[in-house]
């Protein structure tokens, strides 16, 4: 490029930048400190006041502010530091003023300026869990605070906020030019300072100013148990922008020109949406993805393209989610994005909960697809019992081993899945829980936006049932529980239901009616999902955050013995559109299932796996010739779909007659071959019902 040309686009880009400084010069009696927030260059940003450039450390991004840019914090890590030699020091009077969008509220109060501590010097003005503004002010060897009501700064909307300090006002806030607090000054007692003395802050020498970030960890609050929530570091969760320190007390009518001298657009920040892949239905399957939350949560993860694992169903617009937010722990979400997740197996004492919610970068927590073919997808999610303080359950203190489970989901097309946990025996300890149904809110979500007034129905194999609701004056044991209950079902507000099926056996508890006010109030706990702060135990002050709620019913699953030391408890779970008789039928088949026969070919029959939901046969060798099978199924035993492994099958493709009738390959016959160091195995998925007896033909063919 000619010599000239770069000259000229040097002087361009000068004139340029000078024309934005002139519009960032502070008038004389202006700001003694003002971060525009435009740019962040080196990790540093501009200080138009002071001329300083500040460190902004964290995770943070830019992008459209309310003058220029702004700095998206990203409710964790992000903080902007000036150092205490060059911070400027306050006397008997102060404004401090700044734009906000929250994505939601912060953990405990976070700073918008912070150049205060706990030796009573100096100022705090801060943010709150519940959305109050808040100032406090070191004067006259004590600490002042002025304290809006919760909801004053709103979520999602660019807003002005101010707070004001002089000996004649005392501490007022102010949210777009309103005030919204005020804390005058206590008179001054007998020998207190009065006069010129009163009123002065106590000088905070020696100490860094903050805006954005806590000065050190702090517990989120409000917590459950002490142990359970650790302190830590977190931030403003949002845009902030135009944040400046005026050494003087300014004017009201000087701060309500400064809330409407801009007009901001729409604030930064995309709707916060627990992901679960595209909607409708798909081909059937278990993918391996990565689903986004949004970008400051997304960053927090130091992961590559394939984290995450969802399942899609070619009949049903629900699906089956394993992901990093829920520490993998597997919900089922309906067509309308509906979320019911499932404890994990849990341990607790007094001080701690033991549970994959605690493990909140998954440091034990992983999830891989072990099995995929048209028939039938094999998740398996693995996971240790630990506390926040990331101390494994039930630790034996020679090997240093904890209690750590195995669960696999054996996922058919018809949106349902056993899910058969397992772990080695006399390793788990106790106390433990086995299950828990959890809906979950989204931001913005009240319990009553996910689930109905009668919220679920429980029932028996011999089809008695009973519903429990939100009503008005709860009373406990005030409905008759029908016997061996098994089955229960979500009524959420969609299409699609989740429900669990247990084995007989089951012990299901928690069966109560619930308080209908709980239905105008944000999910009751929002610790998890999603949330990174170390606490096992946190309550929803707003539906600013993705949280959990109900919790009931409770089961224990029957205990079985498997192989090689371990035990184990299957579940059937999924999403059905149907009435309460089809899944009663559906509960019949699984664990009632009828017997099958080999009534010719080279094979023997292993029976039936109810934790894999499936029929197990063994080839005497790669088979040429047809199997032939006799499913006996009856009104108590019926076929509802039927899963057949063949184990030894081969390469061969397969035909199928049902009941004489040819069934090509499609949506009623799907197969596909399951490679292991044994050989080739064949699976098989037949959508069918029966009540009588079935006879299956399966045909090699090359």
């Amino acid at each position: 490029m000619p010599k000239v040309i770069l000259v000229g686009l040097t002087l361009l880009v000068a004139a340029s930048f000078a024309l934005v400084a002139q519009d960032r010069i502070p008038p004389a009696q202006g700001p003694v400190a003002w971060w525009p927030l435009d740019t962040v260059e080196e990790e540093t940003s501009p200080d138009w006041a002071g001329g300083h450039r500040d460190r902004l450390e964290g995770l943070h991004r830019i992008a459209p502010g309310v003058v220029g840019q702004a700095v998206v914090f990203d409710g964790y890590t992000t903080v902007l530091t000036r150092t205490a030699a060059t911070a400027p020091l306050l006397s008997n009077a102060f404004t401090l003023e700044a734009w906000l969008a929250l994505g939601a509220y912060p953990w405990n109060v976070a700073p918008v300026v912070d150049h205060g501590d706990e030796q009573m010097r100096g100022y705090i003005f801060g943010l709150g869990p519940r959305g109050e503004l808040s100032l406090r002010v070191a004067v006259d060897g004590r600490w002042l605070e002025a304290r809006s009501l919760e909801g004053a700064v709103p979520l999602r909307r660019w807003t002005h906020v101010a707070a004001r300090y002089d000996v004649a006002s005392g501490l007022v806030l102010f949210v777009n030019g309103t005030e919204v607090a005020r804390t005058a000054l206590p008179a001054p007692g007998p020998g207190g300072r009065s006069g010129s003395q009163r009123g002065q802050i106590i000088t905070p020498r020696g100490l860094d100013l903050l805006v954005g970030g806590v000065r050190s960890p702090l517990r989120p609050t409000p917590w459950h148990r002490f142990e359970g929530t650790r302190p830590t570091w977190y931030s403003i969760d949002g845009a902030l922008d135009e944040v400046k320190v005026h050494a003087t007390a300014l004017p009201d009518a000087e701060i309500m020109a400064a809330a409407v001298s801009a007009k901001p657009g729409p604030p930064p920040l995309p709707p916060r949406v627990m992901p679960s892949g595209p909607k409708g239905p798909g081909r059937f399957g278990a993918y391996l993805t990565k689903l986004k939350y949004h970008p400051e949560w997304d960053a927090l993860w130091r992961v590559d393209a394939h984290p995450d694992v969802l399942v899609r169903f070619d009949n049903s617009p629900a699906r089956l989610v394993f992901w990093r937010g829920t520490q993998y722990s597997p919900a089922w979400v309906s067509e309308n994005g509906l979320w019911m997740a499932d404890q994990s197996v849990e341990g607790y004492d007094a001080d701690y909960t033991y549970e994959h919610m605690n493990d909140k970068q998954n440091r034990y927590s992983h999830v891989r697809v072990i099995e995929q073919t048209d028939a039938r997808a094999v998740v398996h999610w693995r996971y240790a019992l630990v506390n926040v303080k990331n101390e494994l359950w039930n630790t034996q203190e020679r090997l240093g081993n904890g209690a750590w489970v195995d669960e696999y989901y054996f996922v058919y097309p018809d949106t349902a899945a056993v899910r058969t946990v397992s772990w080695n025996r006399n390793t788990l300890g106790s106390p433990v829980q086995f299950q828990e149904s959890i809906p979950l809110t989204q931001p913005g979500q009240l319990q009553g936006d996910v689930v109905n007034p009668d919220y679920v129905t429980v029932g028996n194999l011999a089809g008695e049932t009973q519903v429990f609701s939100y009503v008005t004056d709860p009373k406990p044991d005030s409905k008759k529980v029908p016997a061996d209950l098994v089955i229960q079902r979500h009524n959420l507000k969609s299409s699609y239901k989740p429900f669990i099926v247990f084995e007989p056996g089951n012990k299901m508890s928690y069966l109560r009616d619930m308080n209908l006010l709980n239905l105008s109030r944000p999910g009751s706990g929002n610790h998890w999902p999603v949330g990174q702060t170390p606490s096992d135990g946190r309550t929803s002050v707003a539906t600013d955050r993705a949280a959990h709620f109900l919790g009931f019913p409770i089961s224990t699953p029957p205990l079985n013995q498997g192989s090689d030391g371990r035990d184990f408890r299957t579940s059937l779970y999924g999403m059905t559109d149907q009435p309460w008789s089809d899944l009663l039928e559906l509960a019949r088949s699984w664990s009632q299932a009828p017997e099958l026969r080999v009534a010719a070919g080279p094979a023997a029959s292993l029976g039936y796996d109810r934790s894999e939901r499936a029929y197990r046969l063994k080839a005497e060798a790669a088979l040429t010739r047809p199997l032939e099978l006799v499913v006996v199924a009856s009104p108590a035993s019926p076929v509802r779909n039927l899963a057949l492994v063949i184990e030894g099958w081969g390469e061969s493709s397969a035909s199928l007659t049902l009941d004489g009738r040819a069934i090509s390959r499609g949506p009623r016959f799907r197969f596909g071959h399951r490679h292991t160091l044994a050989g080739t195995d064949l699976v098989v998925w037949i959508e069918t019902r029966a009540e009588t007896s079935l006879r299956i033909r399966l045909t090699p063919q090359p």
